[in-house]
């Protein structure tokens, strides 16, 4: 029988990395990990934690400008200080960053610190050092994705946003997506004067048509957004960035931030020479038990073509564990990528889950939607021209509640608990069975009687 150095390595710290890592430990695996750049991969460094502490850094400047609605006099104006904001930020991802080193120690993980590959069957080389196990698995996520165009050098991805040490003034952001759109609000917020290109008609493309509308609507209140435009070079001029457009229009700015979207960093990872089968995007195929073409290589989280999700990333790690070494004392737990919900840090924020309207339609034979816009509480005073969308899919036939979409203040915090109603299979009736808390943007959900008219 060959003896191998572990039953399971993990190339890639990121969270489904760390998670499959510390489950297979648990139970017993002789586990290592290999990670090159940071632990704790894009959603602790360079996504959704300094995305979302840089969003709060944000929301300061419109509590402070409300404040004067309920009563506040500020003496002097406030200073905001981007150097100060990022050497917090940085101190806390450190901390973040040893957290999961402790982890993965604590549950018995041999740690390696450099970059891995897979160079021959039931084998990784990490640096100059090499070694086997039964098992292998690829977490290592994605990356930005920067369009070759003349110029592109010039521009920024969402990790160099991280890293930016002084404010820029004027800024063009490109991409429509979660990314683009969040850091649109988080550079309006904080000051400066922000420009969103995008090549479609509309925003977040993928999410609920209401939506979409509504917040492509609020956007052009704090940023000039141009539609239907694609960037065809860009070119120093001085300390700053000259932008031509397709249309042959140009404008200079002081930072040009490409968000186009993440794929797969598969590159230079031994992966086809092994026998791993890529899509057309770089993307790892694996059947419904993340294995891929290559017996004993496995693959989960940003890098395999399914939901780029950290929670989604964490249940594949953990199933894929349990999987191979849970036993029969571990039942099978597989991963549902049915009703996931997610949100977008925008501003106004954005959460959803079950199906839009759209796709309600295409399954269902009749559908009511149930929709309400408003402005919150909060603003009756202020007089902040910031309104709520809240919108409800039902199957009208079963009375399930299908879909449900938010845009507005504290939507991702509220949109969790409408996922385990859906989860559970929650009826209309049910809903409306249900008390509300008042007041609050929330109780909407129970509140809403009158499907609309279409």
């Amino acid at each position: 029988m060959t003896q191998f150095d572990y039953d399971f390595f993990v190339i890639g710290a990121g969270s489904g990395g760390v998670r499959a890592a510390r489950t297979a430990a648990a139970l017993g695996a002789r586990t290592g990990i290999a990670e090159a750049r940071f632990f704790g991969g894009t959603c602790v460094n360079v996504g959704c934690i300094p995305k979302k502490l840089y969003t709060y850094a944000a929301h300061v400047s419109h509590d402070l400008a409300d404040s004067a609605a309920y009563g506040w006099q500020i003496a002097t104006p406030p200073v905001f200080d981007w150097s100060r904001l990022k050497q917090n930020k940085d101190k806390e991802i450190s901390r973040l960053n040893g957290i999961y080193k402790n982890l993965l120690s604590s549950a018995g993980v041999t740690i390696h610190e450099g970059r891995a590959r897979i160079s021959g069957p039931n084998r990784v080389t990490i640096g100059d050092r090499v070694v086997t196990a039964q098992h292998i698995l690829v977490a290592v996520g994605g990356q930005s994705f920067m369009p070759p165009i003349p110029g592109i050098e010039l521009a920024m991805d969402s990790d160099d946003f991280f890293e930016l040490t002084r404010q820029p003034q004027t800024v063009l952001i490109v991409g429509g997506g979660y990314i683009a759109t969040e850091l649109a609000g988080v550079f309006a917020g904080l000051g400066s004067e922000v420009t969103l290109a995008y090549r479609g008609p509309q925003l977040l493309n993928g999410f609920d048509q209401d939506i979409r509308a509504f917040f492509t609507d609020a956007i052009k209140t704090y940023t000039q957004l141009k539609l239907n435009t694609d960037i065809e070079r860009i070119d120093e001029s001085g300390n700053q960035k000259q932008v031509r457009f397709a249309d042959g229009s140009t404008q200079v700015f002081d930072a040009v931030l490409y968000a186009t979207g993440r794929v797969p960093a598969t590159a230079n990872l031994g992966l086809v020479d092994n026998g791993v089968t890529l899509s057309d995007v770089g993307a790892i195929i694996v059947d419904k038990h993340f294995e891929t073409a290559s017996p004993g290589v496995y693959a989960v989280g940003d890098v395999i073509d399914r939901v780029t999700l950290t929670p989604v990333a964490l249940a594949e790690g953990q199933a894929l564990a349990r999987r191979l070494f849970g036993g029969r004392e571990q039942p099978e737990h597989k991963v549902s990528y049915d009703l996931i919900p997610a949100a977008v840090f925008s501003d106004p924020q954005i959460a959803t889950v079950g199906m839009t309207e759209a796709e309600a339609r295409s399954c269902h034979r009749q559908v009511d939607v149930y929709r309400s816009r408003f402005r919150p509480l909060k603003h009756t005073l202020t007089g902040r021209d910031s309104f709520s969308l809240m919108k409800m899919v039902v199957d009208r036939d079963s009375d399930r509640v299908v879909g449900i979409h938010m845009a507005g203040a504290d939507a991702a915090e509220i949109m969790q608990g409408m996922a385990v109603a859906l989860q559970v299979g929650a009826t209309k009736t049910q809903f409306d069975q249900t008390i509300g808390i008042h007041p609050t943007a929330a109780e909407e959900f129970v509140t809403m009687r009158t499907p609309v008219d279409v």
